[in-house]
């Protein structure tokens, strides 16, 4: 007997010899036979919830002031608390802040602690995110994906070699317009099936769970407005990565600085000698930046950078606002004293002019909370292999809310979702991959159970 999972469908049995993608999921269910069973008769929601999330546009701006940064963003908001509520979460809402929280309550005498599951609504301003039309291509089988609305946006194998692991199986993209938006609504319908497993499986046996969604994640404002006693959660866990059986306890830590160049300001006309423009000062340390080194289109691994991200002026002032990142928060400051020195060296020609250097704290290495408790990711490489997948430790190359929430108190490693070519016309993700996903959630809430004593173990 083979068990196929299939958006849509229930359990079939292949009566035939398998194929090798069959063979493939054959072999996972004799290696884990108890773990695949539980989810024998489930229909698994996540990809049908996943194309009617990201048909919603929430987009959020970076240059906004408001909180959300947009006000669409409550519009998924909205749903999601209506879905809670139907689950059976009577606490399930939607705070002014855009912020959706829910209880799924404890069904053990354990006191198991409470663990908080996170993702967040918005997606990135980098590529249009209204209008999007998810696709669903079935059976994928290597070849290219020709994307329909722009014949030019061409998802190919050779590009994003992860496919070669999603042979036989289902994958959705957007049309060619747009970004999908599984960065990351994967990670808020995943939840949401876990919820919705839950719920329909009350033998399963778990502490309290707490659901957490925020707006405004990819502007780097996902926890500002963040209820933390509200949360009431001691360990979390953010649902905001790519290959399934990654597991991502590091990031970079990450500052932002603003550059105010003070120019001086003339008719054009009778400028000589007294015009200092600003924008050619700008113009002239962005020349000085390297170009083979401390940037991102010229660093990998654990390199960090220095990246302008936006400039914007007149004759008489310019602003330049660089984010910088680094593994290390010491590297941070290096990388900080080193744009100092290259702005002060140009502006010594330039003495009439003057510069602002404005630092702001934008997150820290969760690794440096998460080494503290390290129950938080041994119970999550536990889930991810009885989920029958192997565990890929990741570093991340950039942050997510978990960063932020490790240092307001809930250690909060970052888990797979599914989703491949994030921030791009050329996203997609595998519906497989999104329920390997939803079982990984509901075996970590059983190793958390299960891994917690009771009163009579404890004496």
């Amino acid at each position: 007997m083979l068990v196929s999972f299939r958006l849509g469908l229930k359990i079939n049995i292949f009566p035939v010899l398998p194929s090798d993608f069959q063979h493939r999921r054959f072999m996972s269910y004799i290696r884990c036979p108890k773990q695949l069973l539980m989810f024998e008769n489930y229909r698994f929601t996540a990809a049908e919830r996943f194309m009617k999330y990201v048909r919603i546009d929430t987009q959020s701006d970076p240059q906004s002031t408001s909180y959300p940064t947009t006000e669409k963003q409550k519009d998924l908001a909205k749903v999601l608390v209506d879905e809670l509520k139907q689950t059976g979460m009577a606490d399930a809402h939607m705070d002014e802040w855009g912020y959706v929280y829910a209880t799924i309550s404890s069904n053990t005498n354990k006191k198991v602690p409470v663990v908080c599951f996170c993702a967040h609504m918005d997606t990135a301003p980098d590529c249009s995110g209204t209008n999007v039309k998810p696709l669903l291509h079935k059976n994928y089988q290597g070849q290219d994906i020709v994307l329909p609305d722009d014949p030019s946006q061409v998802i190919r194998m050779n590009a994003y070699p992860y496919l070669q692991t999603q042979i036989g199986n289902d994958i959705i993209t957007a049309s060619g317009t747009t970004l999908l938006g599984s960065d990351d609504k994967a990670g808020v319908a995943g939840i949401m099936d876990l919820a919705n497993f839950l719920v329909t499986h009350p033998h399963v046996k778990h502490g309290e769970i707490k659901i957490l969604f925020t707006p405004d994640e990819e502007v780097g404002k996902g926890t500002a407005k963040v209820d933390m006693k509200k949360l009431a959660a001691d360990f979390g866990y953010t649902l905001d990565s790519g290959d399934a059986g990654s597991l991502e306890d590091e990031t970079f830590s990450a500052d932002a600085v603003q550059v105010i160049i003070h120019g001086v300001s003339a008719h054009p006309g009778y400028a000589k000698d007294k015009m200092i423009n600003a924008m050619k000062i700008a113009g002239e340390i962005l020349a000085f930046l390297p170009k083979d080194r401390l940037s991102p289109e010229s660093t990998e691994g654990k390199r960090g950078f220095i990246h302008p991200v936006r400039v914007e002026g007149i004759v008489e002032k310019c602003t330049i606002d660089f984010i910088i990142r680094d593994f290390e928060t010491e590297g941070l400051v290096k990388k900080e004293d080193y744009l100092r020195t290259q702005i002060e060296e140009r502006m010594r020609t330039y003495p009439k002019a003057t510069f602002e250097f404005k630092v702001t704290e934008q997150y820290r290495n969760m690794k440096e909370v998460l080494d503290l408790h390290p129950q938080v990711v041994e119970y999550a490489k536990e889930a991810i292999e009885r989920t029958g997948l192997k565990v890929k430790m990741e570093s991340i190359r950039g942050g997510t809310d978990g960063s932020r929430l490790s240092f307001m108190g809930l250690p909060c490693p970052n888990l797979f979702a599914g989703e491949q070519a994030i921030h791009s016309k050329l996203e997609h993700i595998s519906v497989q991959d999104m329920e390997k996903a939803v079982q990984m959630l509901v075996h970590l809430v059983q190793v958390w159970f299960e891994r917690t004593p009771s009163e009579e173990e404890k004496t």
